[in-house]
């Protein structure tokens, strides 16, 4: 017979790593599962473990759940570390946390408390070129040293437990699989639509959307290569909103090399309001990714109506399921193909547009919070 379950009394969640504007789906992850696990659980403590960055952005007041500052920079890796393997242990047992949630797929390895460790993806190793320098070398040491430690293991996706179980051996009875979930505000404040388009010349002619990190694992090189085979009187507008890396300037050069340098927008960060102006705007997201743990923006755009088509690989046929069109993302034509006929074929373009928020209401917050805190009671089983 198994054991009880134990209600968690106290959690502690390790948002160290949060770094506001820079840390994509993962920030989204932090700020709508805090609210959701207070909503779901009203006795239970919480406090969440920040850094001084989040601290300065005025996030270090939250309505029902304690705010504690770990002072380091986690936009220094070296502080981020020693931050989360240091400072947090000590502070997480002097608040009395019977749980410690680190929702960013590292975690302390040691501290007088039990270990629930989000793993989004595995990408550093699926795609080792998808990190840089220092922070490969980290996620390499500290995501398995926080796999082995942790009492659970969650999984944005049935894929990223897969490549767990294949990778690192874990117990497939230590690791659940939690989905992320998608809330729309239809009020939202946003960029006017025909704002959008003028802003990014892109009146009179469709708009493709793809809102990922400009890394090689998104393979934006060869949504570029596809763009190109386009002709041009039926050629998107293509919009690749993110925050800049060095990649970003091969996808430029890669553009000018095929001849449609004219018509890429870069326009690096953007606002909330802008950001949902451009979902509004959009005739299509394409989302042509090599590795996924989730794909929030598949999620995102389906549950505002835009028509979808996405990668076939990793998790994003769990998340699309017939709501998007899958193509090959290692075959520009296929992509291609995929991106002309949601712009031009209307009946397909419409019953994604119904189909997509249809798919979309499965994934709640609020099925994601009442499935950590299940994963919390069996930790502390």
């Amino acid at each position: 017979m198994p054991p009880p379950l134990r209600e968690p009394r106290h959690v502690g969640l390790n948002l160290v790593f949060l770094v506001p504007g820079e840390t994509g789906g993962m920030e989204v992850y932090a700020r709508e599962l805090l609210p959701a696990l207070r909503t779901e659980a009203p006795n239970l403590r919480l406090t969440a473990f920040i850094n001084r960055e989040l601290a300065a952005a005025g996030l270090d007041r939250v309505d029902g759940i304690d705010v504690v500052t770990v002072p380091v920079g986690a936009s220094n890796r070296v502080e981020w570390v020693r931050g989360e393997q240091a400072l947090l242990p000590r502070m997480a047992a002097r608040a009395g946390c019977d749980v410690v949630h680190s929702l960013a797929s590292t975690g302390p390895i040691t501290g007088r408390f039990r270990r629930v460790t989000t793993v989004h993806d595995l990408i550093f190793r699926a795609v080792p070129e998808a990190h840089f320098g220092v922070r490969a070398l980290g996620m390499r040491v500290l995501v398995p040293a926080a796999v082995k430690r942790s009492s659970r293991v969650v999984a944005d996706s049935r894929s990223t437990r897969d490549d767990l179980l294949r990778l690192y051996r874990v117990p497939a009875t230590r690791v659940d699989v939690v989905p992320l979930g998608v809330r729309v505000d239809p009020h939202a404040p946003a960029v006017d639509a025909a704002e959008v388009r003028r802003r990014h010349d892109a009146v009179g002619r469709p708009l493709a959307l793809s809102v990922s990190a400009k890394r090689p694992h998104k393979n934006l090189a060869r949504l570029i290569e596809a763009l190109a085979l386009i002709p041009g009187d039926r050629r998107p507008v293509l919009v690749l909103p993110g925050y800049p890396t060095p990649h970003e300037a091969e996808l430029r050069a890669r553009a000018a090399a095929l001849g449609v340098a004219d018509d890429v927008r870069f326009p690096a960060w953007v606002s909330a309001e802008e950001l949902e102006g451009l979902y509004r705007a959009a005739d299509v997201l394409v989302f042509p990714s090599l590795y996924e743990g989730f794909g929030l923006p598949v999620l995102e755009a389906m549950a505002r109506g835009v028509p979808v088509a996405c990668s076939n690989r990793s998790s994003l046929p769990e998340v699309a399921g017939d709501a998007a069109v899958l193509f090959d993302p290692e075959d520009p034509s296929a992509i291609a193909s995929a991106l002309g006929r949601l712009l031009t074929d209307r009946e397909v373009a419409e019953r994604l547009r119904e189909a997509g928020p249809r798919q979309a209401a499965q994934f709640t917050w609020e099925r994601t919070a009442r499935l950590t805190l299940d994963a919390y009671r069996s930790a502390l089983a």
